[in-house]
């Protein structure tokens, strides 16, 4: 959806040419997010810019979905693509309704068409249209501003969205809300996005693809999880952290890990049975669960060894439970804080779905180093 060509900005200053983008070349696929990242005045903002000609290139091509922006006008280009910004930028003296109907009324659509969009599109980030339609930006917390700031750029269904630094100046609760909720609305719009960003968290979270900037050229652009496990060079390692591997469980959910074969019993269930269970599948543990399937407790092989009984007089406690959903970095969290190498997991509807096991973890980390020979680690 998004082609760059050799695109390159040169700026004349006193002290002679300065180059802020030097021949970028990257292509961004319909539907996904790229988040170009890079230290400041790497290129990464002049780079965006470039795309809906707030900054003119010097040399180069630009096409949206084959298309030569080149041949475009600046409003042609601009009803395109849909931009949002770090200060938001709404218009104090409008509404809500107002603000996000700003793009449609210049495009033509009718009163009653602009209000169905807007009523929509609040209810796709969380905010009851009923109660937000019509106050006004200063009657709404910054949380809720730039969840709008981010809908109006929606609001005349562009294919491509330009996000510069959009949740920046978020605090960092409201800004994993405002996150979460945006990839739930791209996971239903399909938006191609390019989206600046100065955090790396951030970008491993958001990102289909990251391209990181040095000195207006790009070191590397990939997929976060390659990026992490085999940086470019020296600088895309350095720029990423040391603690890279730990970013990269993010990008793994439990679901991707999870053991749904482990072991399960009930607690009517003689020790014996479970204890030949046990045996055959090499397990050290079971997890007992109730009459609806959800988990409530767990038994150990050594506690029922040449025991007899039910397994209810041998359950424990379970040390937490965590969604399938979970990416590892909250399933490691809760294995440290609990003291424990294994927790269960539940699906959407809390029923038991498995067992994910630190091992398991540490072999999914592995698999992306194995993938690409000779790759840092």
């Amino acid at each position: 959806m998004i082609q760059l060509e050799d695109l390159t900005k040169t700026f004349d200053t006193p002290n002679g040419n300065v180059v802020a983008a030097e021949k970028v070349n990257m292509e961004v696929p319909t539907g996904e997010i790229c988040i170009l990242l890079g230290p400041s005045g790497c290129g990464k903002t002049t780079a965006l810019k470039m795309i809906n000609r707030l900054i003119p290139p010097t040399s180069g091509s630009i096409y949206l979905n084959g298309e030569d922006t080149g041949k475009l006008n600046d409003i042609e280009l601009r009803r395109k693509i849909g931009y949002v910004i770090q200060q938001i930028g709404l218009f104090p003296n409008m509404t809500i309704e107002e603000n996000i109907s700003v793009v449609p009324k210049l495009l033509g659509w009718d009163m009653k068409r602009a209000r169905t969009r807007a009523a929509e599109l609040l209810d796709l980030v969380g905010l009851d249209p009923y109660q937000f339609l019509k106050r006004y930006p200063k009657e709404l917390s910054g949380g809720q501003q730039q969840r709008v700031g981010v809908i109006r750029a929606l609001a005349a269904d562009p294919p491509v969205m330009l996000m510069d630094e959009p949740f920046g100046a978020i605090d960092p609760i409201n800004r994993e809300i405002i996150q979460d909720e945006f990839l739930k609305m791209q996971a239903e719009l399909k938006k191609t996005i390019m989206f600046v960003s100065h955090d790396i968290d951030e970008a491993v979270k958001m990102g289909d693809k990251i391209a990181i900037f040095r000195a207006g050229k790009i070191e590397q652009y990939d997929s976060p999880d390659k990026i992490l496990a085999h940086p470019a060079n020296p600088f895309v390692a350095d720029f990423v952290g040391t603690d890279r591997t730990l970013k990269r469980l993010r990008l793994v959910t439990a679901e991707d890990v999870v053991d749904a074969q482990a072991p399960v019993a009930a607690r009517a269930m003689k020790v014996s049975d479970l204890r030949e269970q046990l045996t055959v599948s090499g397990s050290r543990i079971a997890i007992v669960i109730g009459s609806d399937h959800r988990p409530e407790g767990f038994v150990t092989a050594d506690e029922i060894a040449g025991a007899s009984g039910k397994v209810s007089d041998f359950e424990h406690p379970l040390p937490a439970k965590v969604p399938v959903r979970a990416d590892l970095r909250a399933v490691v969290s809760e294995m440290f804080a609990n003291d424990t190498m294994w927790l269960a997991c539940t699906d959407d509807n809390g029923r038991y779905a498995g067992v994910v096991t630190q091992p398991a973890v540490t072999a999914a980390l592995r698999a992306t180093y194995a993938g690409a020979a000779g790759g840092s680690a």
